[in-house]
């Protein structure tokens, strides 16, 4: 009998790690078709939206989400710069990940203070997209992985397309389109240079700091993200999206 104890339990621990690593490959396999199919189909919504909306419910405040899918033709080319400037300078150079941009948040948070993040617009895709907030082992293991997905399979135009369309610029308010009706009056298409730039002004703080009704900070960074567009070259920057450095084996 014990023979027949000690022999069942390498067996039920081989048992385990075989459907460990089958989940695995299958939630791989899954979440590349995922990622593939949303290189062409509009996402419906993000994790992001769902949890805003769960959090309302419990808050006792419902909210109504607001987010209307615009192409990229229809999005003002003065927010995808403002965006680029504002948020992730290297985007056009890197693979997924600013490592010396995350170097450098490491050391300052390692001194103490308020906390900094790196995230590129690519990580901040994968998050908004797939993920829940938090700053778990967990959540940053999936982030690189759906990042990388997202690199490999997707250009950069569709990478700051979807961004646009799905970040938040205030309580409710997703994407580019709803952001420049809530806030201006106007659609995305016809949003003006400093309008874009204070939408991108806002964006680390979308939910505490207003673009159309900008505090001095956010008017002082909106001028600092207009500077910054002229030194990328406007919406010739835009052209270096479809040259841009990405991994090898990239679609």
């Amino acid at each position: 009998m014990a023979r027949s104890t000690g022999s069942a339990k390498p067996s039920m621990l081989r048992l385990l790690v075989h459907r460990l690593f089958k989940a695995l490959l299958w939630f791989a396999a899954g979440s590349a078709v995922l990622v593939l199919i949303f290189r062409w189909v509009p996402p419906p919504g993000t994790a992001l939206m769902v949890e805003r909306k769960v959090e309302s419910w419990f808050d006792g405040q419902p909210i109504d989400l607001q987010r209307s899918w615009r192409p990229w033709d229809e999005i003002s080319n003065d927010l995808k710069v403002a965006v680029i400037a504002g948020e992730d300078q290297k985007f056009a150079e890197h693979w997924g990940f600013d490592l010396i941009a995350i170097r450098a948040a490491f050391v300052h948070n390692e001194r103490g203070g308020t906390l900094r993040g790196a995230s590129t617009l690519s990580q901040q895709v994968a998050k908004n997209l797939f993920l829940w907030s938090g700053r778990s082992w967990l959540r940053k293991g999936l982030e690189a992985w759906f990042t990388g997905l997202i690199e490999v399979l997707w250009p950069k135009q569709r990478i700051l397309e979807v961004y646009l369309n799905s970040a938040e610029w205030d309580d409710g308010v997703f994407g580019a389109e709803a952001a420049a009706q809530h806030h201006f009056g106007v659609s995305a298409a016809r949003l003006s240079r400093q309008q874009a730039s204070q939408l991108a002004a806002v964006l680390p703080n979308p939910r505490n700091w207003s673009a159309g009704r900008p505090s001095a900070y956010v008017s002082t960074r909106a001028a600092w993200i207009r500077q910054q567009m002229r030194q990328l070259g406007g919406d010739s920057y835009l052209d270096t999206l479809n040259n841009s450095r990405q991994a090898p084996w990239a679609l």
